[in-house]
This record gives C-alpha cells, sequence and structure tokens, in this order.
C-alpha cells in the first residue's frame, strides 16, 4: 500500500497564534514593559497576591525564561517601593510550593520606601566591602 500525500493550496499551513497564556516574549525588558501595569494595578488594589495569581487571572505572557524569571519581577516592584512583603502562601504553578505573598504599598508612600530600601541596601554593600 502506498501513501500519496495531498497537496497543500497554502490555505491550511498557518498555525493559529499561540493562546496568550503559554506565549512566550524573546527580551526580559520587553516582557517587563508588557506585565508592570497588570502587577502595579495589583499593588494599587490593596488586596494581597501573589505572583502566580496575577499571572493567571490576567492571562499574562511569559518571560524568556520563565522558572527563573517570574521571580526577578517582584524584586524590581519591591526596589521601586511599590509592593512589600505580606506573608506566604501556596502557588499552583510552583506545585505547592510556599511563595510570597505581596501587597501595595500606598501611592503616598512609594518613592519614600524606594528611597529608603536604596539606601539600605548601599549600607549592606559598603558594611560587606568594609568585612
Amino acid at each position: 500500500m502506498t501513501y500519496i500525500q495531498p497537496a497543500f493550496d497554502g490555505a491550511e499551513l498557518a498555525a493559529p497564534a499561540p493562546a496568550k497564556s503559554r506565549r512566550r516574549i524573546d527580551d526580559y525588558e520587553a516582557w517587563v514593559d508588557e506585565v508592570w501595569k497588570t502587577f502595579v494595578a495589583a499593588a494599587d488594589s490593596g488586596q494581597p497576591f501573589t505572583v502566580d495569581q496575577i499571572a493567571r487571572r490576567h492571562r499574562l505572557p511569559d518571560p524568556p525564561q520563565p522558572k527563573t524569571q517570574w521571580g526577578r519581577l517582584p524584586g524590581r516592584l519591591l526596589n521601586d517601593g511599590i509592593i512589600r512583603h505580606h506573608g506566604y502562601g501556596g502557588s499552583a504553578r510552583a506545585r505547592q510550593s510556599l511563595v510570597h505573598v505581596w501587597i501595595g504599598v500606598p501611592i503616598g508612600q512609594r518613592q519614600a520606601v524606594a528611597l529608603a530600601r536604596r539606601e539600605a541596601r548601599a549600607a549592606a554593600r559598603a558594611e560587606k566591602r568594609a568585612a
């Protein structure tokens, strides 16, 4: 028995775009630009959240290296005074692992919190160099 491959007219070669939740952005900074407003809005809500909850709720795309780069985003938000640590909770993405729960810093306090965090980090670096 022989197999004859049908001729393609080109109409079916284009695959549908991947679902937004499965899309991966190749450039980390472009990814941060795309998801930043969503996390700032979550912080502005005043409700505690995990990164995984926001990513799933808003069907955010993955960064170039999802296993390591999802964790870098809260560090940036923390350094900018947008969020603060609120507690710990579970994560469906991390397979029941314990993850940080974040809450937004009030808008009027964000600059002061960011400045205090930068000063604390600079003091820690200076202390480390002196030791």
